[in-house]
């Protein structure tokens, strides 16, 4: 499981870059469309989440409670991202992706935590 706790971090990094460049990019279509959505926000945030996620999970890989701050830095974003989606379609897919991290950290903590 600490393995997987590396790659879902080192993945959840790569992630936020990937995700920041395109909320910037639907951020600024927003804007020019006057359309309202925050979608571009919403995914920054979640782009945030990835980051910081990313980070706590390779610095507790080897155990401690520090995983359960993790999860709840992919899942929390991801829930405030999904309803803001708008014409960002993307951003439901990297959501949902954000979610299975957090789910699968959760799940390795507990087992990481027991041995």
């Amino acid at each position: 499981m600490k393995t997987g706790k590396l790659v879902i971090g080192i993945l959840s990094i790569v992630l936020f870059l990937l995700v920041s460049l395109q909320s910037c990019a639907a951020g600024l279509a927003n804007t020019l469309a006057e359309n309202g959505e925050v979608s571009g926000s919403a995914g920054f945030v979640l782009a945030l989440g990835l980051l910081v996620a990313g980070i706590v999970n390779i610095c507790t890989r080897k155990g401690g409670k520090g995983g359960y701050v993790a999860a709840g830095f992919h899942i929390l974003p991801a829930l405030f991202a999904l309803p803001s989606a708008g014409s960002y379609s993307d951003l439901y897919i990297w959501a949902a992706l954000s979610i299975a991290f957090g789910v699968f950290t959760i799940v390795a903590t507990k087992k990481t935590n027991r041995l």
